[in-house]
């Protein structure tokens, strides 16, 4: 029983086949070598930057189940955006990410979803702005460590049954408005809703919700809308509290699953004994929320695509010397400034070259701007591996 309670059984999916992609890769990472599926779908087109989805799974399962359990194929079909879905390593018998543990101990898979982000955007055109995360129970809690610890990479999180432990809450830093989705049960009895009594001690719930609601300034009285109780026989019903009026217009949104278990509500796969909310899919409704929000308007970041035809940066992504041309094409001193996703100045020089190099900057998002001569500042967007 506690072993079907830690998540999903083994179950076994058929990944559909067609002109999508679907495939599993890997990659060393802290000298490990980690697996991850990455599913492609057949909108994809290199010329466009197009989304990327994490889709974490929960601890005791793995990759291909999550795939299934938490389905977002159809969806990344016609809305045209990646999915990849990490695999956690074994302890204890088990597969999960460490994020249980301390913060310290987190940072196993933070870098690991790091390097990750690099080497997908080094073979697909990844929108570096509307990059996501999601996950189911311990994929819960990784999505919400992303949110905290590696905030300059995504753009918004949504965790279905998953909370934070006590001591992350606390160091939870994000370095920008970060918006919020969680699902859970109140019935939950591996991740109680009150973070007692479960199987692992996380803070409760209403506390989670009101961190995210303070931490993105918004406000605190919720627009509360019953889901319709469209499933008879399911055993329990849903709330939807909206809180709205964010910084940068960030929201927080939670689905209160009154009577639900621990699991995934609108899954095609019913957990014996866990009460499964069918009334709406929780993956359509991530999707509508993750979708809305943009890492670059969050950070205040002004779009630049009105000036990147302008300018040309490549490689991109870059690990050390990056090299710049314009359609200007003066020659002599030219001022370079590179800023982060937060506006913070990293580098500014001057330069008669056409390359400057960047391995002392960190790994992320960055703005390139080039004033030549008199000519006015032209800005184009590049990624360090």
């Amino acid at each position: 029983m506690k072993r079907q309670i830690l998540l999903l059984l083994c179950i076994v999916f058929v990944i559909r086949g067609s002109s999508q992609t679907n495939n599993t890769y890997t990659i060393t990472s802290g000298s490990v070598q980690r697996s991850y599926i990455l599913y492609v779908p057949a909108l994809y087109n290199a010329s466009h930057p197009t989304p990327l989805l994490f889709n974490f799974h929960g601890y005791g399962s793995n990759d291909t189940q999550q795939e299934g359990y938490g389905e977002f194929r159809p969806i990344a079909d016609t809305a045209n955006f990646l999915i990849v879905l990490p695999q956690g390593l074994v302890s204890g018998g088990y597969a999960g990410f460490s994020n249980f543990g301390t913060v310290a101990s987190a940072s196993v898979d933070l870098d690991f979803t790091n390097e990750l982000i690099d080497s997908i955007s080094a073979k697909y055109n990844i929108d570096p702005c509307r990059i996501y995360s999601t996950g189911m129970s311990n994929g819960g809690f990784m999505s919400h460590d992303l949110a905290c610890f590696l905030s300059n990479r995504f753009a918004a999180i949504a965790s279905v049954s998953g909370s934070m432990m006590p001591s992350h809450a606390s160091a939870c830093n994000p370095t920008h408005p970060l918006p919020v989705m969680q699902i859970h049960g109140t019935s939950d009895s591996t991740v109680a809703y009150d973070g007692k009594g479960g199987i692992i001690a996380s803070i409760d719930i209403d506390t989670l919700i009101q961190k995210w609601v303070s931490l993105n300034h918004c406000n605190p009285l919720p627009v509360l809308t019953a889901v319709p109780n469209v499933s008879t026989t399911d055993n329990c019903t849903a709330q939807h509290y909206v809180y709205s009026g964010g910084s940068r217009n960030s929201t927080v949104e939670f689905y209160k699953i009154i009577g639900g278990g621990h699991a995934w509500p609108g899954a095609s796969y019913n957990i014996p004994g866990i009460n499964t909310n069918q009334d709406f899919s929780a993956s359509k409704e991530i999707w509508r929320f993750l979708r809305q929000y943009s890492l670059c308007t969050l950070t205040g970041v002004q779009e630049v695509s009105s000036t990147e035809n302008e300018l040309t940066l490549f490689p991109n992504p870059v690990q050390s010397l990056l090299s710049f041309t314009s359609s200007s094409a003066v020659h002599g001193m030219r001022m370079v400034t590179i800023s982060d996703i937060t506006g913070r100045v990293v580098l500014h020089q001057q330069t008669e070259g056409e390359s400057i190099s960047i391995e002392s900057l960190s790994p992320g998002l960055y703005f390139l701007s080039l004033r030549e001569g008199s000519q006015r500042e032209i800005t184009a967007k590049f990624i360090k591996n």
